[in-house]
């Protein structure tokens, strides 16, 4: 499968700070057995975000697109509001958040969200390269399934 990386961040898109999130992810998703096919940072501009993820989703470039960064408080965190999802996927941002408390009590001020656009699952992670981390160790084995019924691969969710 196909997978896409956006990292909001101004001082990245500056080139004043290092995306260090971003290449956690890659590593993390071609280690899973999926083909990194599009990565860029880009500034917590809210239009740049919904464009990018437009051209990702529309046109079927990624099954999988992967965001970190711009899910707080901060006015310029706008990531949760730039996925355009048609249909949201709350479970998956839910047991990240419920997974992560273990570690740090402020998980709970994360505002990621995670959603399906046409046929591509978009799911926000936070900005912190161990959180990131954290996160995609628990959800990532998960996500295969989910992904397959997406694409007509697998249509049965029921255990026997």
């Amino acid at each position: 499968m196909r997978a896409a990386i956006i990292t909001s961040s101004d001082s990245g898109y500056a080139g004043k700070r290092e995306d260090v999130s971003g290449p956690v992810i890659a590593e993390m998703v071609r280690e899973a057995g999926y083909e990194v096919v599009w990565q860029k940072v880009l500034p917590d501009e809210q239009a740049m975000l919904e464009e990018a993820m437009k051209e990702i989703c529309d046109e079927g470039k990624a099954d999988l697109l992967l965001t970190t960064g711009g899910t707080g408080f901060s006015p310029r965190d706008v990531m949760p509001e730039a996925t355009l999802a048609e249909r949201m996927v709350p479970g998956i941002p839910e047991a990240m958040r419920a997974y992560s408390l273990q570690f740090t009590k402020r998980t709970m001020l994360s505002r990621a969200a995670s959603g399906i656009r046409k046929r591509t699952l978009i799911v926000n992670l936070p900005g912190s390269p161990k959180a990131v981390r954290e996160c995609l160790e628990y959800i990532l084995p998960q996500l295969d399934h989910g992904l397959k019924i997406l694409l007509g691969l697998d249509g049965e969710c029921a255990r026997k």
